[in-house]
C-alpha cells in the first residue's frame, strides 16, 4: 500500500473516516484478560481483528502498551487482568548506570510477541492499513530513569539523559524496523512525556531523537504518526520538525487551536477524552461530546476524528458506536 497516497486520501475525503486509538477493548469481545492478550501474539492479532470487524475505521491499530520497551531493557512491570501494564521503579540513576545499560535485541521481553502479533494482524486485516505501536525515546527513557529524575537530569546532568536517549533511540529504530519487516504499514510513536517539556528542552531531548527514528524507517510504504497527549500547543514547531506524516493529539489541548497552528496538508488526529468520555460516559454523552469536538474542527479538511489517547480496556462498546454515529451524522 502506498501510504503517502493513503495520507492524501484522508485529507481529500469529504466524509471523514475516524481513526481512534482502539485495540484494548477487544479483550471483552474475546472474553479474555488484558494480561492474557499481551502475552500472546495470536490473541493480540485476534483482538485487533475483532475491532476491525466491529468498526469501520480508517486503520487498524496495535496496542499502545508503553511498558513493552522498558521491560526489554530490564524494567520491572506490574501486570493486571483488566488494566494496561505499568513500569515499577527505575533502573538508571547514575552515569555509570547509563553507561552500563545494554541495548536489547528484538525478542527481549515481549518485543518478539508484539512483532509476531503485527505479522499476524497484517495477514488477518486486508481492507485497511495496520499501524503498530511503539513508545518514543524520551518517554522510554523517563520510564527507565523515573519521570521526576529525568526532568531534573535534563537540567543538571544532561549528559546522563543523552546517554540513555541514544541507547533508547538505537533500540527503537531496530524495533520499528522489525515492525516494518513484519508487514505493518506504519507505527504510532507515543511520546507523551515530551508534553511536559519547554520547547527548547523538547527539541534537545525528544524531537531530534524521534526524527532519527522517522528518518530511518519512513518511506512511501511505511509512515510514522506522532502521538503526544500532553500540553503540545507551545511545542508545535518542535513536534513538526520530526517529519512524521500525521500527528495525533490528546485532550489536554483544544483541537481547534491545534488545527490553527498545524499545516493544512498534514493530517491532525484527536482528541476525545478516553477516560472521561469513552470509558466514563454514556452513549448519549459521548455522542454530544463528539459533536462538540467536531464543531471546533469545521472547515479543516486535514482533521481526522479520533480519541485523545488509547481507549482503555473494558470501555463499553456502545460508547464507541456512539462516537462513530456522531461522526457519520456530523459529516452527512
Amino acid at each position: 500500500m502506498n501510504m503517502y497516497n493513503w495520507v492524501d486520501n484522508l485529507i481529500s475525503q469529504k466524509v471523514k473516516i475516524p481513526m481512534p486509538i482502539l485495540s484494548f477493548p477487544g479483550v471483552q469481545m474475546l472474553g479474555i484478560s488484558v494480561k492474557e492478550m499481551l502475552e500472546s501474539d495470536e490473541k493480540q492479532a485476534q483482538c485487533i481483528k475483532a475491532i476491525a470487524d466491529e468498526f469501520n475505521f480508517a486503520a487498524a491499530l496495535g496496542h499502545m502498551d508503553l511498558s513493552i520497551e522498558a521491560e526489554a531493557f530490564g524494567s520491572k512491570i506490574k501486570f493486571d487482568d483488566a488494566e494496561v501494564p505499568t513500569v515499577l521503579g527505575s533502573i538508571i540513576d547514575t552515569e555509570q548506570d547509563a553507561q552500563n545499560l545494554v541495548v536489547p535485541e528484538i525478542g527481549a521481553g515481549r518485543t518478539g510477541v508484539c512483532v509476531k502479533a503485527a505479522e499476524n494482524a497484517k495477514k488477518l486485516i486486508t481492507d485497511r492499513p495496520f499501524f503498530a505501536g511503539v513508545i518514543g525515546p524520551f518517554s522510554l527513557s523517563g520510564r527507565m530513569m523515573d519521570m521526576t529524575e529525568i526532568m531534573v537530569k535534563c537540567l543538571i546532568e544532561p549528559e546522563i539523559t543523552h546517554i540513555v536517549l541514544k541507547k533508547a533511540t538505537e533500540f527503537l529504530k531496530k524495533y520499528t524496523l522489525a515492525m516494518k519487516n513484519a508487514g505493518a504499514d506504519g507505527v504510532i510513536i507515543a511520546e507523551p512525556a515530551a508534553g511536559l517539556l519547554s520547547p527548547a528542552i523538547c527539541e534537545e531531548f525528544s524531537s531530534k531523537y524521534v526524527k532519527e527514528i522517522v528518518d530511518a524507517v519512513q518511506d512511501e510504504n511505511f509512515i510514522v504518526i506522532y502521538h503526544n497527549c500532553g500540553n503540545t500547543i507551545p511545542l508545535i514547531d518542535s513536534i513538526l520538525s520530526v517529519g512524521a506524516k500525521a500527528y495525533h493529539f490528546g485532550d489536554a489541548v483544544d483541537i481547534g487551536l491545534v488545527l490553527e497552528k498545524m499545516p493544512k496538508d498534514i493530517p491532525v488526529m484527536g482528541n476525545l477524552s478516553p477516560a472521561e468520555h469513552f470509558k466514563g460516559g454514556t452513549p448519549q454523552s459521548v455522542y454530544k461530546a463528539t459533536k462538540e469536538m467536531l464543531e471546533k474542527t469545521r472547515g479543516y479538511n486535514n482533521y481526522i476524528p479520533s480519541s485523545g489517547c488509547d481507549i482503555p480496556p473494558l470501555t463499553p462498546l456502545e460508547n464507541i458506536h456512539a462516537f462513530l454515529n456522531a461522526i457519520l451524522d456530523f459529516y452527512s
